[in-house]
């Protein structure tokens, strides 16, 4: 969604960063390209008019002008107001549901996602939370809105209140709380109807079921793809429901990104949840400081680390990590490693986390490289024989062809996989001797002075590495030049760091 706003920043800190003075004209035009940039990535005007009178004093400043990196420390106050834009540097607010059973009310127009976010919000509070989950449909005029919700109920493992039909919205609320109470749950998510737009029946009807239920949290589902309009529709319930937070959806469309720039300024609520996709793990606590990475191509290594915890199968991990140790790192774990980054969201949804990778990211667009390609390695791996997969060296041209006729490509592609995985299985080597310092040399070199796509981030914080120390998977990595596929390793698979073979 931030990549249109993220390659025409990028341009203007390239400029910046790349001299060694910067005069107070120089620092004027680069703000009259971000005021530019913004507006056409959907920004609210008042929202870029605050942005930009807050960032020039900082930005002309003498501290900045008489500066030895002046360029790299402009991009540091954009940084910082962005992040002040987007919510600030605290950390997000958890949700009010302490005292059960605590009620969470799902606005929102038709069509927003309010119903998948509702399975996906279940899921979250089931899972990481450990909480006991009741959800409601309240809409009874979307043809199959309640079957809907009971179907997301029972794929995610949580109880759906069953289904009357001629109940009123108001009754279905009133039998909700009951069921909560004598079922002993600890969340009750009530998902209520929508409208294509915004009339006094719909806005009546959730007023009263607010109510009756008195929720703890009222969140707000609100279209991220719908710019403006979204803030606009924000603004209008928050005039009629006592709202405590937003959830903006799709945000892994294409859309420019300029709602979620302007929502918390335009109606002063914080935005609690985004949404990605329609899977039901889809859905990522908003955190500022991680969006406004995203958007200067810093990457967010924070949330990489999360998503590699989550999908981290701790066993194969630390038997992986024992092998590489050794030296030892056969095709089966190159097609472990596939499959896992394949479940972390590909290549793509990777290489948005990841710091300073730009220009690998347009190198691969350039040259057709997507997830496709991952199956196809995968095909090739498992066209070899379980011997084959254990020793590589045994792999001459009569079973290469083999194999390349069992997968459905040239042999040229088996090439590139076994080349592959020796450029792995030695760079896991280095690693496994190296531990957390191999680690951090490697992602040093990732960014190098100017990684944010020319913002001078450096390379990753010490905030970045720390949370990857926590992860313990000091193997495997994530580094630009170092996908599968492009020569190299994956994220979330590997050993302690500080593990060292003896």
């Amino acid at each position: 969604m931030f990549d249109a706003l993220q390659d025409k920043l990028g341009k203007v800190f390239d400029g910046l960063t790349g001299r060694g003075a910067l005069s107070e004209k120089d620092v004027n035009e680069a703000l009259r390209e971000i005021r530019v940039a913004l507006l056409e990535a959907d920004v609210a005007l008042p929202v870029v008019k605050k942005f930009i009178d807050d960032v020039r004093p900082q930005a002309v400043g003498e501290n900045v002008i008489k500066s030895i990196k002046p360029g790299q420390l402009v991009v540091k106050i954009v940084h910082d107001e962005l992040v002040s834009v987007l919510g600030g540097d605290e950390e997000p607010p958890p949700l009010k549901i302490d005292s059960p059973p605590a009620v969470i009310m799902m606005a929102g127009l038709q069509g927003s996602g309010k119903t998948t976010t509702t399975g996906k919000l279940a899921k979250r509070l089931k899972e990481q939370d450990r909480k006991k989950v009741l959800v409601a449909s309240l809409d009874t005029r979307r043809p199959a809105a309640m079957e809907q919700l009971k179907i997301l109920a029972d794929q995610v493992g949580v109880d759906a209140l069953p289904i009357v039909t001629g109940q009123l919205p108001a009754d279905i609320a009133r039998r909700a709380l009951q069921a909560a109470k004598f079922g002993g749950y600890d969340v009750l998510m009530l998902d209520t109807a929508g409208r294509t737009t915004l009339d006094d029946q719909m806005m009546n009807e959730a007023d009263e079921i607010a109510k009756i239920a008195s929720p703890n949290e009222t969140l707000l589902v609100a279209d991220a793809l719908t710019g403006q309009d979204a803030v606009e529709t924000a603004r209008r319930f928050n005039e009629r429901l006592p709202l405590t937070g937003l959830v903006l959806t799709r945000m892994d469309g294409d859309g420019r990104g300029g709602a979620a720039l302007s929502m918390r300024h335009v109606t002063g609520l914080p935005i609690r949840f985004i949404g990605m996709g329609e899977k039901l793990d889809g859905l990522d606590v908003f955190d500022a400081r991680r969006i406004a990475g995203r958007i200067l191509g810093q990457g967010d290594i924070v949330s990489l680390v999360e998503k590699a915890k989550l999908e981290l199968d701790q066993a194969e991990a630390e038997r992986v990590a024992k092998k590489m140790q050794k030296g030892q790192f056969d095709l089966d774990d190159l097609a472990g490693q596939l499959k896992q980054m394949q479940r972390m969201g590909g290549l793509g949804g990777l290489m948005e986390l990841m710091p300073g990778v730009k220009n690998a990211k347009q190198q691969m667009a350039a040259a057709g490289v997507d997830d496709r390609m991952l199956k196809r390695q995968e095909a090739i791996i498992y066209s070899m024989t379980p011997k084959e997969r254990r020793k590589p060296e045994l792999l001459q041209a009569s079973r290469k062809r083999r194999i390349a006729a069992g997968a459905g490509v040239d042999v040229a592609e088996v090439n590139k996989v076994l080349k592959m995985h020796r450029n792995m299985a030695d760079m896991m080597k280095k690693l496994g001797k190296g531990g957390l310092k191999g680690l951090a040399g490697m992602m040093g070199n990732l960014g190098g002075p100017g990684g944010m796509g020319g913002g001078g981030a450096g390379g990753p914080s010490q905030q970045q590495l720390a949370a990857l120390k926590n992860l313990g998977a000091g193997p495997g990595a994530p580094g630009a030049p170092k996908l599968p596929g492009l020569g190299g390793g994956l994220p979330g698979l590997g050993g302690k760091p500080g593990d060292k073979k003896k």
